[in-house]
């Protein structure tokens, strides 16, 4: 008998442990995720082009990667077949990063890391109610208008402010949100595991870069090697293996109701950044779109836990590289 509560009280705090380094592991994703914001923005605004971004991203996680995707068998494109591959580096891979990085040199990251995920976990309610009959509930639809409401002060904010390029860089923002926030939706549909779709959508994305060494590669020197190592491991390493691999196991221990109170803190985390990093000091109309949209986030996110945790839905966390909550997304 005493062997007996001895065993219980051992595993359940294991499970505290299990449960804390899960919060941490989140905490850490949020950071990795929001931060990309304002350090991408911070070098496209020092020499760097979205191109060579790119080629840093994808040619990295890529090759790194590759391991993965050719064990099923080239054919079978990572296991998932090229349909949706195809699909899936479409909503996550090139496309969807050469608008966030375009973005990202004529708006502030703040307005990139707000836009984002607001769209996105738009994207992803309505695709919960319509492929998988989720309720659509007085708290998500005063959500959902909390993050419009935020996006249009900010559209206003840009059409009204002192940089033309802002509002085109918004609209590429807002394309990102369209774009991603289908990612995490087929990964739930087809129940893909996270660290094989990203595989499936790094090294489909690797075909960018014979165009950009053809046409926009401007020599090893445009910047020191310690930058551009750096800018690769931010990209390729952190973001897209790294922190959707963290998030997917966090989602995993903690559940859906859990893991629905982190996507909120990407823009906040990315918003607060860019201040003493980038100098971005946003004008009051932006601030109440940025209180808009992490406050309709965070309504529409807000889950009360149940007492055994259950399988997290996707989620936005992987741009951002954004995270909804989710399950083989991250």
């Amino acid at each position: 008998m005493h062997q007996t509560v001895s065993l219980s009280g051992a595993t359940a705090a294991r499970e505290r442990r299990r449960w804390r380094l899960a919060v941490a592991g989140m905490l850490l994703s949020v950071l990795i995720f929001g931060s990309n914001f304002v350090i991408s923005r911070h070098a496209v605004l020092n020499g760097l082009s979205p191109h060579d971004l790119l080629a840093l991203r994808f040619g990295t996680a890529g090759l790194l990667l590759l391991p993965i995707f050719l064990r099923p068998g080239l054919a079978k494109c990572g296991g998932v077949g090229w349909k949706r591959g195809f699909w899936l580096a479409v909503t996550s891979g090139f496309p969807m990063t050469y608008l966030m990085l375009t973005g990202l040199t004529l708006a502030p990251a703040a307005h990139g890391a707000t836009i984002g995920p607001g769209t996105v976990t738009l994207i992803g309610i309505i695709g919960g109610v319509v492929l998988f009959g989720a309720v659509l509930s007085g708290r998500l639809i005063f959500g959902i208008l909390g993050v419009l409401s935020g996006l249009a002060c900010l559209a206003v904010a840009g059409s009204t402010g002192s940089t033309a390029g802002t509002l085109r860089g918004d609209l590429c923002f807002l394309g990102v949100g369209l774009l991603w926030g289908f990612y995490p939706l087929l990964i739930q549909l087809w129940k893909i595991d996270g660290l094989k779709a990203a595989a499936v959508v790094s090294v489909l994305s690797m075909v960018y870069l014979p165009f950009y060494f053809l046409f926009f590669f401007r020599g090893f020197d445009v910047a020191p090697w310690w930058v551009l190592l750096l800018h690769a491991l931010n990209q390729g390493v952190l973001n897209v293996i790294i922190g959707l691999w963290i998030w997917g196991w966090a989602a995993h221990v903690l559940g859906a109701a859990s893991v629905g109170r982190f996507p909120p803190l990407i823009p906040v985390t990315g918003t607060l950044l860019a201040i003493p990093i980038l100098g971005e000091i946003p004008g009051p109309l932006q601030v109440a779109g940025f209180a808009l949209i992490i406050g309709g986030l965070f309504i529409a996110s807000w889950r009360r836990p149940g007492r055994t945790p259950s399988v997290a839905q996707p989620s936005i966390a992987h741009q951002g590289e954004v995270p909804a909550a989710a399950d083989h997304k991250s």
